[in-house]
């Protein structure tokens, strides 16, 4: 019997570890030595959290137990492990099934299911069959060619087609090239990279291994940013035992083909996702973008080809060469192939990872995977492709999940992350926030991008203070387009997205605040106005609560709040029993 613990860091977040440790403690208290603990990443119910997994003798799944905290340990161990019966009131509940068994698995294929730790659990589970068939029976041209079939396409948001990434580093000879890994997973509410890293992190290698051998590169970076410790101390761990097995380093299985990884952590900077900037910060110099061309293709790393891509890039290559580019192109529609792993965030029941055919409607994977509206409030809009996206409407939310149909929304796929929006998101100040946190990225090399982010901000900063002026909707568009042609890199070119997606969909939400001086959502603090309404009973709890001491009025009869002092907090809406707080 083998019981596996989910400890990625969303299930380290929630007490996994603690979880862990409780089951090796009574399990060797009770001398159950046969019975195996080991670690797993995440499976992507990130909301169910700590997730224990109990499987048979013969190696098949008995019962998977959610939320699992140390004070259910004992039932578990003493009527499971011991009684033979399990406890089907920890288990998963019914209607979240379903958020598994409507996802198609080939990035997320290992993870939640093998250790991660552990490079023959990976093994067995067909990892490395790649390896062998492309440098044992393959030429470089022949995995390219595989690629192109498959029709994979970059997943780190631009949607570049791989094969042709590969090929031009190919052709341009040189006395070294370099394959690189973007894993500088910067977006706000993304997690699919490193999820990745932490459950399955010999996918990404075996997948940077066939790459360097299609391309002829004898030197690969994984730039991981530095607030990942758990992933980047898997892919140590996993590096390590690559290279005992033969996977890395000098004429791998005997092939001839040499081929080494190292890791550089980098301080975080989103900019440093645009690959220039990237190179530039391996380098050692500030991540600012370069102009292309030349491209990294002809001119990257050290002024050497060099190939990026990102994390689920990678992780896919191992089940292409090994199944064949025509099993992954069966996947998705004709110009989006295979399956697309999204980070569902926000509002929404479900949170967590997940994987689907490219092509499935944004509605599915919100409502049939995801469960839809947390309190089951209205859907208002998704938000795709982070502070580079844009929001995509509930009257869209028809609109498959693939690259072309995305873009004309006015959002892009982007890395993968979807965060979902409710009835009480004000739109306004949700574009105010991604546009925040761009003019905090950019590295300033371009003025468009460092000052006109800047008096952006500052338009969306004043209309949510309840001071907008007649003409700051057409002032944003003027300037988004401007900072849109005049930046160099994408972080500049995308960064007005959020702005002129919110003011296509949801202009009235800017006029409201502009003209009306209100905000339809009841969100933006400077707009609101609590009121006290009449079926108050007057049992002062209201104005205990109050942190400056608005609220007045005597026991039993209706409480009044003085304005000039009220700082909205919101506190007396929150402890009221009676709903006698009215937020306008």
């Amino acid at each position: 019997m083998k019981i596996l613990v989910g400890q990625g860091s969303c299930g380290v977040a929630t007490g996994a570890r603690k979880t862990a440790d409780e089951f090796a403690r009574q399990l060797a208290h009770l001398g159950l030595s046969n019975v195996e603990i080991e670690k797993t990443g995440c499976i992507g119910s990130c909301y169910l959290e700590p997730i224990v997994d109990v499987y048979d003798d013969e190696g098949n799944l008995e019962i998977r137990y959610v939320k699992v905290q140390p004070d259910k340990v004992s039932d578990i161990v003493n009527r499971h492990i011991v009684g033979g019966e399990p406890v089907w009131e920890y288990g998963i509940p019914e209607v979240d099934q379903g958020f598994q068994s409507k996802q198609k698995k080939i990035v997320l294929r290992n993870c939640g299911v093998i250790n991660p730790e552990r490079i023959e659990e990976y093994i067995n589970a067909g990892g490395y069959q790649a390896t062998k068939k492309a440098l044992t029976s393959m030429t470089p041209e022949e995995v390219i060619e595989e690629m192109k079939i498959s029709g994979l396409r970059g997943r780190g948001g631009a949607g570049f087609p791989t094969w042709f990434k590969w090929n031009a580093a190919r052709q341009n000879e040189a006395d070294q090239k370099y394959m690189v890994c973007n894993a500088d997973e910067g977006d706000p509410g993304a997690f699919m990279d490193r999820s990745i890293l932490e459950g399955d992190p010999h996918s990404l290698l075996e997948g940077m291994i066939i790459g360097a051998y299609a391309i002829g590169a004898s030197e690969g970076v994984i730039y991981v940013r530095a607030e990942y410790p758990l992933a980047i101390s898997r892919l140590e761990i996993a590096m390590e035992q690559a290279r005992e097995k033969g996977y890395l380093g000098k004429n791998i299985l005997g092939s001839g083909f040499s081929f080494d990884l190292r890791i550089k952590a980098g301080a975080g900077a989103f900019v440093c996702g645009e690959e220039t900037a990237l190179i530039a910060s391996l380098e050692g110099e500030r991540g600012m973008p370069r102009l292309k061309p030349p491209f990294p293709a002809q001119k990257g790393f050290w002024g050497k080809p060099t190939n990026i891509n990102n994390v689920e890039t990678f992780a896919n290559v191992p089940f292409i060469i090994a199944n064949g580019g025509e099993a992954f192109a069966a996947l998705g529609t004709e110009k989006s192939k295979g399956t697309k792993v999204f980070a569902l965030a926000g509002k929404i029941k479900r949170g967590g990872l997940v994987e689907v055919p490219m092509g499935l409607p944004i509605k599915d994977v919100i409502f049939e995977i995801g469960g839809g509206i947390k309190n089951d409030k209205e859907f208002k809009a998704v938000q795709m492709g982070g502070p580079s996206g844009g929001c995509i409407p509930a009257d869209l939310a028809d609109t498959p999940v693939d690259y072309e149909s995305i873009t004309k929304t006015g959002a892009i796929v982007g890395s993968g992350g979807m965060i979902v929006m409710d009835e009480n998101t004000c739109m306004v100040d949700m574009a105010r926030y991604f546009l925040d946190f761009t003019r905090k990225e950019s590295c300033g090399k371009c003025n468009y991008c460092r000052i006109g982010t800047k008096r952006m901000l500052e338009i969306l900063e004043r209309i949510t203070r309840g001071e907008g002026r007649d003409g700051d909707i057409e002032l944003l568009e003027e300037l988004a387009q401007k900072v849109k042609d005049g930046s160099m890199c994408g972080l500049g070119q995308t960064a007005p997205n959020p702005i002129l997606t919110t003011i296509r969909y949801f202009r009235n939400e800017y006029e409201d605040h502009i003209y009306k001086r209100k905000c339809t959502a009841h969100s933006c603090t400077a707009l609101l106005t609590f009121t006290i309404l009449d079926n108050c009973t007057g049992c002062t709890l209201c104005a205990r609560k109050c942190p400056v001491n608005a609220i007045s009025g005597k026991v039993k009869e209706k409480h009044v709040i003085d304005q000039e002092k009220c700082i909205k907090c919101g506190k007396c809406e929150e402890v009221c029993k009676f709903n006698a707080i009215l937020r306008d």
